[in-house]
């Protein structure tokens, strides 16, 4: 699920327990979790509704400013069910203080045996450290850019760094990436092993 940012801020102090959109089938499920820049955000409920039933208490306590607002959201499809989604924030992201972790011996021996694997899965060769590389020699470089000097498609080249991503070895900007410290420390070490 998107969120605007307001709705994130409202989530993260408390104010916003709550989503409504409209679906043909729920996106999301009852105990799921999703990851998002205010934190980890879960779904403790996901219910139909009728679009009758809503109030202005559930307009305020999913960030809208009145019940119109409301309404008008969840009528910006014509079809599918309106669903309840409870939300509560379960905490930071942990991908946040892995990135800032460096890594010990044991750590980059992981680190290295994921890159590898992740190289071994690919379709179009090794990829990790090269892409690394290509991050930390030029920080904020749109995505698009990046994939070009690889002869890639965008969103693919995007799927690969958000593995790197999971590792705690990128950090997304806008535009673009930059090694994190965990990321810049396993680079260094690979460099080094070569």
């Amino acid at each position: 699920m998107m969120f605007p940012a307001a709705v994130l801020h409202g989530v993260q102090v408390g104010a916003v327990d709550r989503a409504f959109r409209r679906w043909n089938h729920p996106r999301v499920r009852a105990g799921g979790r999703q990851r998002t820049a205010a934190g980890v955000i879960g779904f403790s409920s996901v219910e139909p509704v009728d679009r009758d039933t809503l109030t202005a208490e559930d307009a305020d306590r999913a960030g809208f400013a009145s019940l119109d607002a409301l309404l008008n959201f969840v009528d910006r499809r014509s079809t599918g069910s309106i669903y309840r989604i409870g939300l509560r924030l379960e905490g930071p992201d942990p991908r946040v203080a892995l990135r800032e972790t460096l890594p010990d011996d044991a750590a980059q021996r992981e680190i290295e045996r994921a890159l590898d694997r992740l190289d071994r899965a690919s379709r179009h060769g090794a990829w990790t450290e090269a892409v690394l590389r290509a991050i930390g020699d030029q920080p904020g470089t749109p995505a698009a850019d990046l994939a070009a000097g690889f002869g890639r498609e965008k969103m693919a080249f995007k799927l690969d760094v958000r593995k790197l991503k999971e590792l705690g070895l990128t950090e997304s900007l806008r535009p673009g990436y930059r090694l994190s410290p965990r990321g810049g420390a396993v680079v260094a070490r690979l460099g080094a092993r070569g």
